[in-house]
């Protein structure tokens, strides 16, 4: 059976799809970008954009019952790889260990002109 999760801490979806849904203990979050939880961007570096979407991440999970110690695959899309190490800096503070499975792409761009993208999923 499916489970829809919606947080009312993370942004509203910006279309016909679900913050996250759960069949099976497996637990998909669509792709989360640097909005805060009213859907306005959240300007600054990606620095700033990742802490955004990792904070976004987390309010899903939660929703959810899980934390970051549930994720076990990520999806990163960027739309420039020459920002990789200090997205990689700030990503790397919410898996302190057992770090998950992990994809990163650069893309031409991404909704609403951001420049991080990050989908997780996550087992109960």
């Amino acid at each position: 059976m499916k489970k829809i999760i919606l947080s009312p801490k993370a942004p509203p979806p910006l279309g016909p799809y679900s913050q996250a849904v759960e069949v099976n203990g497996i637990i998909f979050c669509a792709g989360q970008i640097p909005l805060d939880h009213t859907g306005q961007n959240v300007t600054g570096d990606i620095r700033v954009q990742t802490e955004q979407v990792m904070k976004n991440i987390e309010a899903v999970l939660t929703a959810a019952g899980v934390t970051f110690k549930n994720v076990v695959k990520t999806n990163i899309f960027m739309t420039d790889l020459k920002d990789f190490a200090s997205m990689n800096e700030i990503y790397g503070r919410f898996f302190p260990e057992n770090p998950p499975a992990r994809s990163t792409v650069q893309v031409s761009a991404l909704p609403k002109g951001v420049n991080v993208e990050i989908e997780v999923t996550a087992v109960r």
